[in-house]
């Protein structure tokens, strides 16, 4: 649980320092240039959605996420998105150190 905070934090100072992309084409469109080092898809998202996005970041090799529901994400970022990429590889590499433990 305390890890799962310090991520949500860690997402909101992403949000801050102008490194996340969110909407669907934007998350979409920085995973193909590579500029999406992790994307998170909310753990209600729909289905389909959460396929393309899976199938996409699985063929980029960019980790993906579904730790959080759409509230969540919405909580740590002020904003109402289903996915988020980080694009920044240090805000990445330390979210993913969260994730795996």
């Amino acid at each position: 649980m305390q890890n799962r905070q310090k991520l949500l934090n860690l997402l909101g100072l992403a949000r801050r320092a102008g490194k996340l992309v969110t909407g669907e084409e934007l998350v979409l469109n920085a995973i193909r240039s590579g500029k999406a080092s992790l994307v998170f898809f909310a753990s209600d998202g729909g289905e389909s959605s959460k396929k393309k996005f899976t199938d996409k970041t699985n063929s980029y090799k960019i980790a993906f996420s579904t730790t959080f529901t759409r509230q969540e994400l919405g909580d740590a970022t002020g904003l109402a998105r289903t996915v988020i990429a980080v694009a920044d590889q240090g805000f990445a590499k330390k979210m993913r150190g969260y994730l795996d433990n």
